[in-house]
């Protein structure tokens, strides 16, 4: 029994040294591991800051760019939608450029090829990932491109109506007559119809104007366009038309068209200034503008009575 205890003794003493040795190689390999990264940080630095002096020359490169070229654009007589366009054509190609120069020197063994295939396989997961934003930019792309509105335009989409501002890579930011600032999607731009409000610089207004059955219509509809024609808003070289147009409930209607600045806010206040116009007109010529009159009939004559004014008090 003795000897068997010594042998146990022997045999567990080397485990209990083991352990301790076991812990220190770990460390010693870890240690090594974070030096050996360290080191190829170390040796990588300037790689690193080549890459990123790259990306800041690309940014300078850009903005220079589009200050020249959009000086030199201006001049050029483009519209303004396809300048912006071409810019941002130009700027993409640079800052592309300029992302796979930085990434050779990030990564030494990156070749313009490898690069470009590997972009590919990247596009078609990203595509995937990122399809809303992709259809957005190349719906503004196409904005641009087919200029069916530029900035400063009042377009009405899908209950929206207001001054666009600008165009952006996702979005387009449209100014409500209201003052709100709604950020529209492209894609809601280019998939339903837009109007233009402001596509030509006058737009047709239109009101329906009434007047009695007793008064003269002929007479009634030569005030109407005298008085249209002296308001300072109305367009003197379009046409402006006033048509009888139908039997009322209550009155002859005259329909009442004329031209004027296309805005909104321009279009209310020649609205404004007719209404005013052919009211007044019709006052001083004693044609009446009638309201709703209402006849009523009974099947069986009503009793009445007399009311003396002593008896009501």
């Amino acid at each position: 029994m003795a000897q068997a205890e010594t042998s146990t003794q022997v045999a567990t003493e080397p485990t209990a040294v083991a352990a301790p040795q076991s812990i220190a190689d770990v460390a010693d390999s870890l240690n090594m591991t974070f030096l050996g990264i360290w080191d190829g940080f170390i040796k990588h630095t300037p790689y690193l800051i080549a890459g990123l002096m790259v990306l800041l020359l690309t940014w300078i490169a850009v903005a220079i760019f589009r200050r020249v070229a959009g000086r030199a654009l201006s001049r050029s007589g483009l519209r303004s939608s396809l300048r912006e366009l071409l810019l941002r054509l130009v700027a993409i190609a640079i800052w592309f450029a300029g992302l796979l120069l930085a990434a050779m020197f990030w990564f030494p063994g990156l070749t313009p090829t490898t690069a470009l295939g590997g972009l590919g396989l990247l596009s078609v997961a990203v595509g995937f990932a990122f399809q809303d934003i992709f259809e957005n930019f190349f719906a503004g792309i196409l904005l641009l491109w087919r200029f069916p509105f530029e900035n400063g335009d009042y377009i009405e989409c899908e209950g929206i109506m207001g001054e666009v501002e600008d165009v952006t890579v996702r979005m387009t930011k449209i100014r409500q007559t209201t003052g709100e600032l709604v950020l529209v999607p492209n894609s809601v731009l280019f998939k339903n119809p837009v109007n233009v409000m402001t596509n030509r610089g006058a737009r047709r207004v239109d009101i329906v104007a009434g007047v009695s059955y007793d008064s003269d219509v002929e007479q009634a509809t030569e005030i109407i366009e005298k008085a249209v024609k002296a308001c300072n808003s109305v367009l003197g070289d379009r046409p402006i038309q006033v048509f009888p147009q139908a039997f009322g409930a209550s009155s002859i209607d005259i329909e009442v068209a004329w031209w004027t600045e296309a805005k909104p806010v321009d279009i209310r206040a020649s609205r404004a200034e007719v209404v005013c116009a052919v009211k007044r007109a019709l006052d001083e010529a004693g044609i009446e503008i009638p309201f709703p009159y209402r006849t009523l009939t009974f099947k069986e004559p009503l009793p009445t009575k007399r009311v003396d004014n002593n008896e009501a008090a």
